[in-house]
């Protein structure tokens, strides 16, 4: 096999093995979020910023109503 066949072998096989692994894989939970500054709760997935700190989770929904992690 020549080295540009087996170097485009393997990115394929790279590839497939990538698109497998996000095919298993389940969504971020989602967290209450308390302002540091005036006490504000909101739903989120991900950090809002500095200002803010985790106050509650994991959620299943975007609403933070039903506790648990996604995907369990």
């Amino acid at each position: 096999m020549s080295p540009i066949k087996t170097s485009i072998a393997a990115a394929l096989l790279a590839a497939c093995a990538g698109v497998a692994a996000m095919a298993w894989s389940a969504p971020a939970a989602w967290h209450k979020w308390r302002s540091k500054t005036d006490g504000t709760q909101i739903c989120a997935q991900t950090p809002p910023g500095s200002g803010w700190e985790q106050a509650d989770g994991p959620y299943k929904d975007a609403r933070c109503t039903v506790p648990g992690k996604p995907g369990s």
